[in-house]
């Protein structure tokens, strides 16, 4: 991409007016967004790598764990639509600090009752509470800023560079998986202990908070680049659609959920967005049970770490490497992806050693990435070029949508039966890859 060193020339806008469009966004400028990116992508995965074991400590039931995301899912499903709204009215830099200041701000309240209870203060239940209630300042405004920078960078670029831009972007999300929980065992300081990690990422943020305040220029929303909501980032689950709609196309209120061009492909991408919900969210349980060490919980943190960090290096490999090399359609992503999930799923739940479980996470994780690019190319190819902007902001709702209830309620099933769970996820994804091959014949995408 190439890189801009002086002022910006003024180019007409897609709309006519005349905004001026850089043909590149500078180096620095795009380090801030990038980092906007990454830093909520590795903060979130790195609390979804210790909570399992400090639920643990804290008394509480797996069930009630996975259950306190639930909230925080179902309000970032609400309100990043608002918020993609709000960032062509109001102006990208404004909803991008909104972003970043909610995430620290959520981070460091939810470290803090966490260490509270910890240390006996409050009983585990309250602390369960409290948390969820902290965690909602991140599903409710922490939403603001991915659709934000989609806009910036959407409004900023010429047209053959908008796709590469909106690309590195999009990737910081899957570069976060794997950071998070890498570094995750090492913020486990003296004093905070298992808060750690939570407070060292809301540091983390204040300081891009910091960047965007101070190195960032303020923008006026007088471009006609429209952006729209992105899923909630979770372990191996990097949000394709960010890149679905890449000129920016205004969404249209024609288009409908049951449009009989898209209901396949949204229905395929429901179905497997939730057998990855609930993998990627029992995969810290499962270590404590497989490992015994549900009593040592505080041992379990390294182990967890690694077992996500593999399924995010699965994905970036299939993301950054498969999918472009061997080009791959939209079809047969579909197809190897349910594979990929299915055999994913049954080594999981035969695994009885770090190593299987993490061989496992990574095929399923595989799997994944291969799925969900492939629901998204789907879904967009399957309407016309007017409908791009509303056929995007569908699939970020599915993706979101499967993070609602999915965790919990696949949580709850590992707890009855492990293997239940195991069978569920295989099911559902040889139930998409029946439909993909009766249903989906023709090659819409490629």
């Amino acid at each position: 991409m190439a890189i801009e060193n002086g002022p910006a020339q003024p180019a007409p806008s897609p709309s006519g007016n005349p905004a001026a469009i850089p043909a590149a966004i500078p180096t620095g400028r795009m380090a801030i967004l990038f980092m906007v990116m990454l830093i909520s992508a590795a903060g979130n995965t790195a609390m979804q790598s210790v909570l399992p074991a400090i639920g643990t400590q804290l008394g509480v039931a797996d069930y009630w764990i996975s259950a306190a995301f639930t909230w925080s899912a179902l309000l970032w499903v609400i309100t990043a639509p608002r918020w993609a709204r709000q960032s062509d009215r109001r102006g990208r830099k404004r909803l991008m600090m909104l972003g970043v200041a909610a995430f620290s701000i959520s981070m460091t309240l939810c470290g803090i009752v966490l260490f509270v209870g910890l240390h006996g203060l409050v009983s585990g239940g309250l602390t369960l509470i409290i948390f969820a209630l902290f965690r909602s300042i991140y599903g409710g405004f922490g939403s603001a800023a991915p659709p934000a920078v989609q806009a910036y960078v959407a409004a900023r670029t010429e047209k053959e560079q908008r796709v590469k831009a909106l690309s590195l972007v999009a990737s910081s999300f899957g570069l976060g998986t794997i950071v998070g929980p890498f570094l995750a065992p090492f913020f486990i300081l003296p004093f905070v202990d298992d808060a750690g990690p939570m407070l060292i990422f809301a540091l983390i943020g204040v300081l891009v908070l910091l960047a965007l305040r101070f190195r960032f220029p303020a923008d006026d929303p007088r471009f006609a680049a429209r952006s729209f909501a992105s899923s909630e980032p979770y372990a191996s689950a990097q949000p394709s659609a960010a890149i679905a709609d890449p000129d920016g196309t205004v969404e249209r209120e024609t288009l409908r959920w049951l449009d009989p061009r898209i209901r396949g492909w949204l229905g395929i991408g429901l179905a497997g967005g939730h057998a990855q919900a609930v993998l990627s969210f029992v995969a810290g349980f499962l270590v404590l049970d497989r490992l015994g060490l549900r009593t040592t919980p505080e041992l379990a943190y390294e182990p967890t770490a690694l077992v996500l960090t593999v399924g995010a290096a699965a994905t970036l490999i299939a993301q950054w490497g498969l999918i472009p090399i061997l080009h791959i359609g939209a079809r047969n992503c579909i197809l190897f992806g349910m594979a990929f999930i299915a055999a994913g799923s049954l080594m999981l739940g035969a695994s009885e050693s770090l190593c299987t479980i993490a061989a496992g996470f990574g095929v399923a994780s595989l799997g994944f990435a291969l799925f969900r690019p492939g629901f998204t190319a789907g879904a967009s190819l399957a309407v016309e070029p007017e409908d791009q902007g509303a056929v995007a902001g569908m699939v970020a709702s599915i993706n979101g949508a499967a993070f609602v209830l999915g965790p919990s309620v696949g949580v709850y099933i590992y707890n009855q039966n492990a293997w239940a769970l195991f069978g569920l996820a295989a099911a559902l994804a040889a139930a998409v890859f029946v439909w993909t091959i009766f249903k989906l014949k023709r090659e819409t995408a490629g």
